[in-house]
């Protein structure tokens, strides 16, 4: 891959990175709400913290190699192939570990765009916080491993794939 083209990647997945943060800070902000109105906003930045992975794997996807046809399945496949190790192109963004938290943050996510006459219920949403708050522990180092095996054009056979994630 081209030096430039992987460098504007990085930047990408940088920026992408700090808004991920950003909303990892108002989850932990929110955690503790009791009143209705704080867990919908609570659940509202779950919501968010899920649609701005999928921002991230959207990024990584359109850089390699990802069209995903069957729009039906959507969500759930570009999730399951930001685990896939593509040999040759790129590693695996996510770990085993990481894409069972980010499925239970995407399942949340499909709830509340589709709930709208359901009352949440707060020991549910307590669930998908600690799920978020594990995958807040190892995102940023699976991103940063991800990113060290990328390399500029001519020493793409260092890409190494074998590990499939990275914990």
């Amino acid at each position: 891959m081209e030096e430039e083209r992987l460098s504007l990647l990085r930047a990408s997945i940088e920026a992408q990175s700090k808004e991920i943060e950003r909303i990892f800070a108002k989850v932990e902000e929110r955690r503790h709400g009791k009143s209705a109105v704080e867990l919908e906003s609570l659940a509202y930045q779950l919501h968010n913290l899920y649609c701005a992975f999928e921002d991230l794997f959207r990024i990584v996807a359109d850089f390699f190699e990802n069209r995903i046809y069957d729009r039906t399945r959507y969500h759930w496949e570009l999730l399951r192939r930001m685990k896939l190790p593509i040999e040759g192109v790129r590693p695996a963004l996510l770990s085993e570990e990481s894409y069972r938290l980010l499925d239970s943050l995407r399942a949340f996510r499909h709830f509340f765009r589709h709930a709208y006459s359901y009352e949440l219920d707060p020991r549910k949403v307590a669930l998908v916080v600690e799920d978020a708050l594990e995958l807040r522990k190892v995102y940023q180092q699976e991103i940063e491993s991800f990113l060290a095996q990328l390399q500029p054009k001519g020493q793409e056979g260092k890409i190494s794939t074998s590990q499939g994630g990275f914990t």
